[in-house]
């Protein structure tokens, strides 16, 4: 046998694939449109089909070609389909995107570690007793009453002492106090 007979002998099923595709295109059209519901996509998926027939060998002949080229066609559509549902439009790319960065910028970074140090010198500027008071109080999160059993002063003390620690951090800040009537809100 000849070289180029071998090659004719191997190109048997695509030759055949070819031909079938092209004879019976517009039945293979309608039949995909009515399975896959639309005519644009069936358009595609034979296109597909017509290109992935280069890859077909002549290990094992094929008996039905129009099954064949059916099928595959259908299995194109399959992988097409699949791929559009793990895509992302474009309309979620922008919105992923457009994700605001809630970090402080850096500006907001300095002010705010100024503001700490600030807030510390105040501290260290009261007596001890108001001091832990007031880090009892807001720092901790204890309420006025325990901590008056800690310390083992009235109440009213630690009242005074909280409203006198508050008073001067708020005069070091330049903040300027909001005074409620009847004391410190309690804490639930």
């Amino acid at each position: 046998m000849a070289c180029g007979d071998w090659r004719n002998v191997t190109n048997i099923n695509r030759v055949r694939l070819r031909s079938q595709l092209v004879e019976n295109y517009d039945t293979l059209i309608k039949k995909l449109t009515r399975r896959l519901g639309s005519s644009d996509f069936a358009h595609e998926a034979l296109h597909e089909t017509f290109l992935r027939l280069d890859r077909v060998t002549d290990v094992v002949p094929v008996r039905s070609p129009a099954d064949y080229i059916f099928r595959t066609a259908i299995n194109v559509a399959k992988d097409r389909q699949k791929a559009q549902n793990y895509r992302v439009s474009r309309s979620e790319i922008d919105t992923l995107l457009d994700v605001s960065d809630e970090a402080p910028d850096p500006a907001r970074v300095v002010e705010a570690r100024s503001e700490v140090e600030a807030f510390k010198r105040a501290l260290s500027e009261l007596p001890e007793r108001p001091r832990r008071v007031l880090e009892s109080i807001l720092v901790e999160g204890r309420s006025a009453h325990e901590v008056s059993a800690q310390l083992q002063v009235s109440l009213r003390t630690v009242e005074n002492d909280l409203r006198l620690a508050l008073g001067h951090c708020s005069d070091r800040l330049s903040y300027t106090m909001i005074r409620r009537l009847g004391g410190p809100r309690p804490r639930s």
